[in-house]
């Protein structure tokens, strides 16, 4: 039952994530096929770190958009409107980590970059 919940949140993980690379980096031109083994476990170990700190830390979205809500358009908006980019943020971060926890293995997007932008909750947009 809970390897069916964690499937099904992979898969809608990885169906919202964008499979456009970024552009103008020159990460976007490594491959497996052109990196060493070292960079290639990097690239894994990455994005595995970053799968299980944004999979255990998502909810913390929900205080960080109120805050940033209340900062940037005043506390109205943000009593109202952050919770509820809070709350959608949170679930966006947990499935994004639990979906690069599935795939660490796989050089997908790009080199093995990040399903969500900023790469972790602590980071500024």
């Amino acid at each position: 039952m809970k390897l069916r919940l964690v499937l099904a949140g992979a898969a809608i993980a990885l169906l919202l994530v964008p499979a456009v690379p970024r552009q103008g980096h020159a990460d976007d031109l490594r491959t497996i096929e052109t990196s060493s083994a070292q960079e290639v476990v990097d690239g894994m170990a990455n994005k595995a770190a970053r799968g299980i700190s944004n999979t255990t830390t998502g909810w913390v979205e929900l205080p960080k958009q109120v805050y940033v809500t209340w900062q940037e358009e005043g506390p109205v908006k943000g009593l109202l409107v952050g919770p509820l980019k809070g709350i959608g943020m949170t679930i966006a971060r947990t499935l994004a980590g639990v979906g690069e926890l599935a795939t660490f293995f796989i050089a997908y997007p790009g080199f093995f970059d990040p399903y969500i932008d900023p790469p972790y909750v602590w980071q500024k947009e």
